[in-house]
């Protein structure tokens, strides 16, 4: 494994496809001598198939100069949104709210984080964007809704639903 993260780390900033075909020979030699890694077998089995199911992913961060390596980064933007929205409502787990308006509460969290805004850079530049995306949120939410009257009451719930068809097939 840490001559895996060795590889991977690149030290001599070798070129993607020279790193690509070294990292191929690691695993090749990796598979062929499984057997005798004793316990580790199925650990040593598990690598190989994780990597060749991300394989595609592993390489893009050396040809695109400005993506990072891990995703370390990305997963501390998550986990402050996710405090800072327990923190806000006194929660100990985040809302379903940050579910359902997740998208929109977390690319402004994150922007509003590296520079300030004005209130002419908070007007929609698109009026019609916006309220496709505002739809879109209704629609969620009146999923979410859904959702949790089907649970609280099943039955009432789909009677209502019932009642609602058989109007809709009822000549007016």
């Amino acid at each position: 494994m840490h001559h895996a993260a060795h590889l991977l780390g690149n030290p001599d900033d070798r070129p993607v496809t020279a790193l690509r075909r070294q990292y191929r020979r690691f695993l090749a030699t990796m598979a062929r001598r499984q057997p005798e890694a004793g316990r580790l077998v199925p650990a040593v089995g598990f690598f190989l198939k994780v990597t060749r199911s991300h394989w595609a992913g592993l390489f893009p961060c050396y040809t695109v100069p400005e993506l990072p390596r891990t995703n370390n980064d990305l997963e501390q933007v998550f986990g402050a949104a996710r405090c800072s929205e327990r923190r806000v409502t006194g929660q100990k787990v985040a809302s379903p709210s940050l579910v359902v308006r997740g998208a929109v509460r977390l690319v402004a969290a994150v922007a509003t984080r590296a520079t300030p805004f004005s209130a002419d850079q908070l007007r929609p530049a698109s009026p019609t964007a916006w309220q496709q995306l505002r739809a879109a949120l209704a629609r969620r939410h009146a999923a979410r809704r859904a959702q949790i009257r089907f649970r609280r009451d099943p039955a009432a719930y789909l009677a209502a639903l019932e009642a609602d068809l058989i109007q809709l097939t009822l000549p007016p």
